[in-house]
């Protein structure tokens, strides 16, 4: 596959991604408890928990080059 292909296909990809981890993320801090410390700690999870997945993604999308 050719790398400007690659790319798009990729970033299409990362954001169907974030909507639905979005979408997600949000649906579950709905359900959390009325506590400002917990909701604290799960966006701070949330918040940087959505590069772990998308890593494997960018790997492949930068290969070739």
């Amino acid at each position: 596959m050719p790398p400007r292909l690659r790319s798009f296909v990729g970033s299409v990809l990362i954001l169907i991604f974030l909507a639905g981890y979005v979408w997600a993320a949000t649906a579950i801090a709905d359900r959390l408890p009325n506590d400002m410390r917990i909701k604290l700690v799960f966006f701070a999870v949330a918040g940087v928990g959505w590069g772990l997945p998308i890593l494997p993604l960018m790997t492949w999308m930068n290969r070739g080059r």
